[in-house]
């Protein structure tokens, strides 16, 4: 007779804490940090979009080098003729960056399930930070201003980044089961909203000496990262000697329900989960599965599509939140950087607790439709937020609680579950190519949204851009 499901779930929530060593700890925090600094140096970007509009164009001395570079001099050869023109092309740089940064989801998930995730990581971190000191810091020491050679940075950097997301939620999901990965994953996935705070307190650090120097600080700080992650970090238990995740599923049964995805329908009959894309074999090396495989896999492409319409909103927050806030408010541009952190904040907060009630459900899709539909009013009051800052960050932390959420769970711990299904059990190594999939969609939604924010805001105003993220 079958053992029903809530007695064989006992076993392995009593084992689950028992389980972790500080060999975990260690992964948690390296992982964590590590795109954490990838993060900062994306924000650092949207934190001084006044001071390099104002920087392109003829409105301000070159306070860098005034000696040099006299107002008249700086006027002949200025990159824009107005601001409007300067933030039109910052929107499409960040077009550029996720566009290619999708691209480079796709290809670097690939990649990571077939090379050292170590190695990958690391060399995305420390390339990334030489990049954006080229971009931001090298170019303004030597007075070189080009849209073309901009343009290429940000294409190259999106490429380097796109190493980081994938490989992380891989390594931790090679450390971390599906019992408690709501929890786990929602209060690791903070590690994007933590990054974003510490990108946001470097740049407003900084900036009044100029914003070549934020570039230069979140850069060098990444590059340390990088080195670090190189040398410390450990992408699965067999590299200690530990059992790998669902080694002990053949011997004990009641671990097998540990593991069985959320999403899945638990009436399914246990003999229908044999099925595998792959073929049960003796070979300890697990192969990588294909591309399209993944694809096929059930539920990647709906949230894959709902992550894309996600993150359009989530990242426009991300770059656009700071410079909404000195533009609409009339704020000091540190001031907003610093105000922006509570998006983030509700962010955290929102997929720590978020994830602890899907692991409580055992669904995750319910706990997303419910946060979504909160989003929605959270936004439509966010537009009509009064010239207060306690009352805007109020609100703003509420809106980042049921969008930051919900972006969270489905960028790590759905992404989890869908590469460590059933149907993969064959393939350990479908990690990356899942989670590059899910996030790399949602970048291409954001890419196409980043340059549409800035058209809409343009011709109708601010007030059309929520009607735009209510939408979506």
């Amino acid at each position: 007779m079958a053992v029903p499901g809530s007695f064989r779930r006992q076993p392995a929530n009593r084992g689950l804490v028992s389980h972790y060593t500080h060999h975990h700890i260690v992964v948690f925090l390296l992982t964590f940090f590590s795109y954490s600094l990838l993060h900062a140096s994306r924000k650092t970007f949207s934190n001084v979009k006044v001071s390099i509009s104002s920087q392109w164009t003829p409105s301000c001395l070159n306070s860098t080098a005034p000696e040099l570079r006299p107002y008249e001099l700086w006027n002949s050869s200025h990159l824009f003729p107005s601001a409007e023109e300067a933030t039109l092309f910052l929107g499409t740089l960040d077009t550029i960056f996720l566009f290619s940064y999708a691209v480079g989801l796709f290809v670097s998930g690939i990649v990571g399930d077939r090379l050292n995730l170590r190695w990958v990581l690391s060399f995305g971190m420390c390339s990334s930070a030489l990049v954006v000191f080229s971009f931001g810091t090298l170019t303004e020491w030597l007075h070189f201003y080009n849209k073309w050679f901009y343009c290429c940075l940000w294409v190259v950097n999106g490429l380097l980044q796109s190493t980081g997301w994938p490989c992380v939620v891989a390594v931790m999901g090679n450390w971390f089961g599906k019992a408690g990965r709501g929890f786990v994953f929602g209060l690791w996935s903070a590690c994007a909203s933590v990054g974003n705070i510490l990108g946001a307190f470097l740049a407003s650090c900084v900036l009044k000496y100029g914003y070549e120097y934020a570039f230069l600080v979140t850069a060098s700080v990444q590059f340390a990262g990088g080195v670090i992650v190189f040398f410390g970090l450990l992408t699965s238990p067999k590299e200690v000697g530990l059992p790998e995740l669902g080694a002990d599923e053949d011997e004990a049964s009641v671990e097998e329900d540990a593991n069985r995805p959320l999403m899945g329908n638990d009436d399914v009959d246990d003999d229908d989960r044999n099925y595998s894309i792959q073929a049960t074999d003796n070979d300890n090396q697990p192969k990588a599965i294909g591309f399209f495989q993944a694809c096929c896999l059930p539920g990647v492409v709906l949230y894959s599509l709902a992550y894309a319409c996600l993150k359009l909103v989530n990242y426009s927050f991300f770059f656009w939140l700071p410079f909404y806030l000195s533009s609409n408010f009339g704020w000091k541009e540190a001031e907003a950087d610093q105000l922006s952190i509570w998006y983030d904040v509700g962010g955290i907060i929102g997929g720590t607790i978020q994830g602890l009630i899907s692991d409580v459900l055992q669904k995750r899709a319910p706990v997303l439709a419910v946060s979504l539909l909160f989003a929605v009013g959270s936004l439509f009051g966010y537009s009509r937020s009064p010239n207060s800052k306690p009352i805007n960050a109020v609100i703003m932390a509420i809106t980042g609680f049921f969008i930051g959420g919900p972006s969270s769970m489905i960028s790590s711990a759905i992404s989890a579950d869908l590469g460590r299904q059933d149907l993969v059990k064959g393939s350990s190594e479908a990690l990356a190519t899942v989670t590059g999939i899910v996030d790399g969609t949602g970048s291409i939604g954001a890419a196409v949204g980043q340059y549409l924010v800035s058209l809409i805001q343009e011709n109708l105003g601010w007030m059309w851009v929520f009607y735009f993220f209510i939408l979506m």
